[in-house]
Order: structure tokens, then C-alpha cells, then sequence
């Protein structure tokens, strides 16, 4: 990854490069986004650029010993730390075990989520951690003499989701690492990172791209016209991540949109069967997936309110979406909206508590059929 892979970010782009270029590098940085936005791409250019042997003032060269390993993402000086599923029978217990995988994974993609990371590796239902175990050995990584590069990078890819055991044993190591270390981390949840981990790192806010980056990305990378990529980058509301989903075939999307409609329908219908047979489908999805369902559910939730308003600039959904909103719209409205996301965002709360889950979408399911008369 290059800075002139990264969709827009000039102001971010320049203040990396500022900082490599005058030496003045934070031991420990974090990158935060609120998802597609380039985080992750960033940290790794700025790696790069850290190590270039021949950079120039925009960007590493791509062709030094350096920016070759890279390119492999071989360096024997990065490292990478990033949620897995523990897999004993098969030796999967710490992230270099799903080392090429990763590496697979990220010449595949350069705008991702934890969902996508998921799906590679097939991790069915279970939820990604950084184990505890992973301390260890990151500790033992960063120990060891610098091999070759000018600085030591240890990128740490969603540091929420750190066990509490592990997130600690790195306090120390995080506050004053080795010389020539520098620890690049990537939240797209800060608020969950321990906040000593926080206080103790250099904050760096990646805001959402400019609709215009997009729409020029869409025309330039995807060959759409100026006013389907313009339609793009509105609906993307700035991430490069979902401008990508908004022209593929997103399959979890469509089944999102259709299990929304179901329970809203079952609800209103006082379907009590349909509900059941919901929720025994749902729970079968896994736990990412039912709290990404739960978060999806409030973003319509929110659209379908704003579209009873008439200012399409607000809104922010597909055409499928939009078209089932002409008619569920006025069920939306100021008597229910806040409970609504109210029940939702506290199903969301017990998904990610490992509540039992058919329990939780029927209950959900009951609630609804209470709120959407109103």
C-alpha cells in the first residue's frame, strides 16, 4: 500500500509525511475511523514510507529492497496484530499462525471490515479476539534486535477487540517501547480501547473522504458515469468501503434488507409464528453478523424517519431501500422513533454479551409489535 493507493486523506497524507520526514515519530499511534475511510491503508503507506530508502516527498519509491519486502508484506521487521478465531485442532492460536492468510487478505483488499476478515478465514459463528496469549508473544517480537529497517512497525488492527489480559500486559510496553519501535494502532471503535492504552498513544482522526474523492475514484477505478458515481459517494456518506458495497452485489446486504422487512411485517401482522421462525433463522447467523443486522436495523430506522421529511440530501439509502421506505416510512414517526432504536441498540448490547439469541430477536420481535402501532 502507497499514499497514492489511499483515496483522498491529502491533510492526514501530509502530516504523516511531515512527521517521517522532520524524524519526529510518536512511539504509539492511533488511527481512528468510523469504518472505510483508509485507516488501516494509511498506517500501513506510513509504515512503508518509514522504511523507504529512497522516498520521495509524496511517497516511498517502490523500488528499494525496503518497499519490496513490503510489497509481500515480508518485512521482517512488521508486524501484525489483528482479531482470530482460536482453532486448536487445526494450530490457530495466535495471529501469526493465520499469518498467510492475512497476507492473502490484504493484497485482496485495501478497503475492509472485520466481516470481511471473517468470512476469509471462515470463521462461522464465532467472535474475533486478540487472546490473551498474543501478549506474549508481541512482547518476544519486540525484544529481539531490529533486523534491518530504520524503525521496527507493530500494527495493531482493531485494538477493541484486545483481551483485557493482553490490552494490559501491552501498557508498559505500549508507554515506552524499544528504540526504533513504532506501534500503529487502528480502532474503528476508540471509545471500547482501554483508555490507558489511549492515553498513552498519539490520536490521529481519519474523517470521513470527500464525496468528490469518491466520485472520481468510482469513475476513474469503476467506470461509472459522472451521475451514478456522484449517486455513489452520497450513499457511501464517506466511506470507500461502502461506495465499493453500493456497486457490487452485496448478498449480506439484500438478506439485511429482506430479514428488516420480515420483522417489521411479522410485527405488524402479530405474525407470533413468523417471529419464532425468525429468530431461530437469525440466530443461526452467527454473532458478528446478528450485531451487524441489529446496526443496520437502527441505520433504516433513522433513514426511513428522516425520509418523512422530503430532503433526499439526508438520506442515505440504496434504491431498494428507498423503495421499500415510500411505504414503511409513515410508520415511522415521532411517537416511536426513540424507542425503537431504544430496543434495538439494547438487543445489539445483549447480542455482544452472548445472550441467547433466539431469545433476543423474539423478544425484540414482541417490542415491535408494541411500538410500530403507535
Amino acid at each position: 500500500m502507497y499514499f497514492k493507493d489511499i483515496i483522498g486523506q491529502t491533510e492526514i497524507k501530509q502530516h504523516l509525511i511531515r512527521s517521517a520526514q522532520t524524524g519526529v515519530i510518536p512511539h504509539a499511534q492511533l488511527f481512528t475511523e468510523k469504518g472505510g475511510t483508509g485507516a488501516f491503508a494509511l498506517a500501513l503507506a506510513y509504515a512503508r514510507y518509514l522504511n523507504c530508502q529512497n522516498r520521495s516527498d509524496t511517497d516511498s519509491c517502490g523500488h528499494c529492497p525496503s518497499c519490496l519486502k513490503y510489497d509481500a508484506l515480508a518485512h521482517p521487521d512488521l508486524h501484525f496484530v489483528f482479531p482470530i478465531v482460536a482453532k486448536k485442532e487445526r494450530k490457530k492460536e495466535l495471529c501469526d499462525d493465520y499469518l498467510p492468510e492475512w497476507r492473502n487478505f490484504l493484497h485482496e483488499h485495501s478497503y475492509f471490515s472485520l466481516d470481511d476478515w471473517l468470512d476469509y478465514i471462515d470463521a462461522g459463528n464465532s467472535q474475533a479476539l486478540i487472546y490473551s496469549k498474543e501478549s506474549d508473544e508481541i512482547m518476544h517480537k519486540l525484544s529481539l534486535k531490529i533486523y534491518e529497517a530504520e524503525y521496527r512497525i507493530l500494527i495493531v488492527w482493531l485494538p477493541e477487540k484486545l483481551h483485557p489480559t493482553c490490552a494490559n500486559k501491552l501498557l508498559k510496553i505500549i508507554e515506552e517501547p524499544p528504540a526504533r519501535t513504532a506501534i500503529l494502532m487502528v480502532s474503528e471503535a476508540p471509545e471500547s480501547v482501554l483508555g490507558t492504552i489511549q492515553s498513552r498513544a498519539q490520536r490521529i482522526n481519519i474523517h470521513g473522504i470527500h464525496s468528490e474523492d469518491i466520485a472520481a475514484a468510482m469513475q476513474s477505478g469503476y467506470g461509472l458515469s459522472p451521475e451514478d458515481a456522484k449517486y455513489i459517494a452520497h450513499l457511501a456518506n464517506g466511506s470507500m468501503l461502502q461506495a465499493i458495497q453500493a456497486i457490487s452485489i452485496n448478498e449480506e446486504n439484500q438478506f439485511f434488507l429482506e430479514q428488516f422487512k420480515t420483522i417489521m411485517r411479522n410485527s405488524w401482522a402479530r405474525n407470533v409464528k413468523g417471529m419464532k421462525e425468525q429468530a431461530d433463522q437469525l440466530a443461526a447467523i452467527g454473532r458478528e453478523k446478528q450485531k451487524n443486522f441489529l446496526a443496520y436495523c437502527q441505520r433504516l430506522i433513522r433513514e426511513n424517519f428522516v425520509c418523512r421529511f422530503s430532503a433526499p440530501e439526508l438520506n442515505y439509502m440504496n434504491r431498494e431501500e428507498a423503495a421499500f421506505a415510500i411505504r414503511f416510512s409513515p410508520f415511522i414517526n415521532e411517537r416511536n422513533v426513540i424507542d425503537l432504536m431504544d430496543e434495538l441498540a439494547t438487543a445489539e448490547l445483549h447480542i455482544s454479551q452472548n445472550v441467547n439469541a433466539k431469545m433476543v430477536f423474539f423478544d425484540l420481535a414482541l417490542k415491535i409489535t408494541v411500538l410500530i402501532k403507535r
